[in-house]
């Protein structure tokens, strides 16, 4: 069975959610005979490359919020994310394009080695002083994901690498009505859409394998997704 999950790297709830799917997998009886491809969505596509600006103001202005306020979002995020064993700093981190990202997840995808990157650039984006919109901390991270240096600075050289991939990716999102991420698909007949609990991930699993049509796991009110409109926690 393959397990198809579109995520950005600037989605906090994709970076949650991972963690709460890989408990669901390791819950599901047949896991050893599932695939996990992790597939390319873009939440700010029309950010130009090289235009960051730290977390929380870019929260404060997307939503019109204080700083303070902006703050009590990023705390809500973060004390889920430690729920799951996760790092999550609060502050300090920036936001931008993370087109040049997908386009080495998909190098590392060809290589083997995508988990391990995406892994690795969830970290240096939500738990380490680290900017994965830095050249640099990409080729430092690919290198990191036991991708060879010279071709990761090639593809990030070649604006055209990988780039169909991306949009490809971006389209199957589209045509699929996932305007939101994390988005999960299962053997391409059944989805869940959001950072739901590990013991959903299982059912969902167990009904996937079995045949049945799954009942509705959507966006429930515990299962944030980042959208177009950003990842605002709702009641903040």
């Amino acid at each position: 069975m393959r397990v198809e999950i579109w995520s950005d790297i600037a989605c906090p709830w994709c970076y949650i959610g991972k963690a709460r799917f890989e408990k669901g997998l390791a819950a599901f009886a047949h896991r050893d005979d599932v695939e996990v491809v992790h597939r390319s969505f873009e939440l700010d596509p029309g950010r130009a490359k090289g235009d960051t600006a730290p977390v929380l103001e870019m929260l404060a202005k997307k939503y019109g919020r204080t700083l303070d306020e902006a703050r009590a979002m990023e705390a809500h995020v973060a004390s889920n994310a430690h729920s799951e064993g996760l790092g999550y700093r609060t502050e300090g981190r920036d936001h931008g394009n993370t087109f040049d990202i997908h386009r080495l997840l998909h190098l590392a995808k060809a290589r083997g080695r995508q988990s391990e990157l995406l892994d690795l650039a969830y970290r240096a984006n939500f738990a380490e002083e680290r900017s994965v919109f830095d050249a640099e901390t990409l080729v430092a991270l690919g290198v990191e994901a036991g991708l060879d240096e010279t071709e990761v600075r090639a593809v990030l050289a070649d604006e055209a690498a990988y780039a169909d991939d991306v949009r490809q990716d971006e389209r199957e999102a589209a045509e699929l009505g996932a305007n939101g991420v994390p988005f999960f698909v299962l053997d391409r007949r059944y989805g869940v859409s959001g950072g739901q609990p590990a013991e959903v991930f299982t059912q969902a699993l167990e009904q996937a394998w079995q045949g049945r049509a799954l009942q509705s796991l959507g966006a429930a009110p515990d299962a944030e997704a980042c959208g177009p409109d950003g990842c605002e926690v709702p009641g903040a």
